[in-house]
């Protein structure tokens, strides 16, 4: 087989070694910046998302008992953010690719890349009994941390940053009616806490926890006592309950590998970059990557022109960085650390009521949040 793009991966930013039915059934996390819902609706693939998508104009900051409401438009000029999760992203990219007719690959087994250097990349993958190899003009490394793009690229020639960080979040689906009309972002002595939502039955709500902890050692008692503990106001608000159907323990860590690219391989999506997801940047920074690789590959098709395909590392890592660092921020403005001391705790205090009663410290929490402008 032969083709120009060969797209390995399974995520927004690329489609595929799962079933159909698998990567649009896995239930993600979906905070989508301005920027990346205008990309969703320019590529016609929006209409179910400004359908069924929740326009949030703010996020609250919950700490010492007290919220505190960030109004993005207001700091933005007008921007704001859509609650719209990432696996209904990916059923919607996936119907408009199969209705273009364009080719999909799902189930493959054994994926390599070779070649990378020539110009001739190839993808090699068994798919049922059979060996295939997909020749490729170019490839987009798209899946995934784990996956096997990226360290086909020899390690000489790659420079990977990773930070590690010594907490992760318990995650929980909840069937209940939604307890807030914007994310609550919540600091408190006994660690981290985010009331999310997926829908107006569906709620997602995180704790801090051990990154090494286990689902069994939290039921469900310990879990509401624990959110409740955490979330507590001095406005009266109450977390409502519902019936939990699925827990797990999220890692946190913050990676970025240098340079995105290597001969005709460029990497985009989590194969490149990992942020915490404190900041909610994961699936925006995917959108960001394949829009400055796709039209750098247009341009290239259109006029044969390669400076667009050589600046796409330099382009796409000025974002990424931005992006790990508020992330970075996030995360340590509002988790308590394993080594911290009351010092440290008071300082994080300080810091979030400067981000409340200051503009524009509150404006540059807006505007990364939203996301700076694609172009």
């Amino acid at each position: 087989m032969r083709t120009s793009v060969g797209i390995v991966g399974a995520g927004p930013a690329g489609l595929l070694p799962r079933s159909r039915q698998e990567i649009e059934a896995t239930i993600r996390a979906g905070v989508l910046e301005q920027g990346t819902v205008d990309l969703l609706k320019q590529s016609g693939v929006g209409s179910r998302m400004q359908r069924e998508g929740f326009v949030h104009h703010g996020i609250y900051l919950r700490f010492a008992r007290a919220s505190h409401r960030i109004d993005f438009p207001s700091l933005t000029g007008g921007r704001a953010i859509t609650v719209y999760a990432q696996h209904e992203v990916i059923k919607d990219l996936v119907a408009a690719r199969l209705e273009a007719q364009g080719k999909l690959l799902f189930e493959v087994k054994d994926a390599a890349v070779y070649d990378l250097d020539t110009q001739a990349p190839k993808v090699r993958f068994r798919q049922g009994s059979k060996i295939e190899e997909l020749e490729c003009d170019f490839i987009a490394g798209c899946d995934g941390f784990h996956g096997i793009t990226r360290p086909s690229i020899p390690s000489r020639m790659r420079h990977e940053f990773t930070r590690v960080y010594p907490f992760g979040w318990f995650g929980i689906l909840v069937e209940a009616p939604s307890s807030t009309d914007e994310l609550i972002y919540a600091h408190h002595e006994r660690g981290f806490a985010l009331v999310s939502t997926r829908s107006p039955q569906i709620q997602r709500l995180y704790l801090q926890c051990d990154p090494d902890d286990e689902v069994k050692n939290w039921p469900d008692g310990r879990i509401w006592e624990e959110l409740h503990a955490r979330l507590e106001s001095a406005e009266g608000w109450r977390l409502a309950e519902g019936r939990i159907f699925q827990k797990s323990v999220i890692a946190m860590r913050s990676f970025v590998v240098e340079p995105l690219r290597y001969g005709r391989l460029f990497l985009a999506g989590d194969a490149a970059h990992i942020v915490p997801p404190t900041g909610a940047k994961g699936l925006n920074l995917a959108a960001a990557d394949v829009r400055v690789l796709s039209k750098a590959l247009a341009s290239f098709y259109k006029t044969r022109a390669e400076q667009p395909l050589k600046n796409y590392s330099a382009t796409a890592l000025r974002r990424v960085w931005r992006a790990e660092h508020f992330s970075w921020w996030m995360t340590s403005l509002l988790h308590r650390f394993h080594d911290e001391t009351p010092f440290h705790h008071r300082l994080q205090l300080a810091e979030l009521d400067y981000v409340v009663s200051s503009r524009a410290k509150a404006q540059t929490l807006a505007e990364n949040y939203v996301g700076l402008p694609l172009d």
